[in-house]
């Protein structure tokens, strides 16, 4: 196993279609401070290329994605 991330709040997205899960992030993460880390726990298989997409158009970092069974964890740092 990798290292452990810490995540400051954590997003359950399970159950939502694309594109709930990103558009919840995208609003979301405003509810931290830069610097912290979200975590969000997706069942959308949509989620792998969403997420990217949107973390380079957001200018936030994905530090981490792991599949856990049928869900996606990714752990997203706040840039700005």
């Amino acid at each position: 196993m990798s290292e452990t991330i810490k995540a400051d709040k954590v997003f359950d997205l399970k159950g939502l279609p694309c594109p709930m899960p990103v558009v919840k992030v995208s609003k979301g993460i405003k509810e931290v401070s830069v610097g912290q880390i979200i975590e969000a726990v997706t069942s959308d298989p949509g989620a792998l290329s969403d997420f990217p997409a949107w973390a380079k158009t957001s200018g936030n970092q994905i530090l981490k994605s792991e599949q856990v069974g049928k869900e996606t964890h990714f752990f997203i740092k706040r840039v700005n």
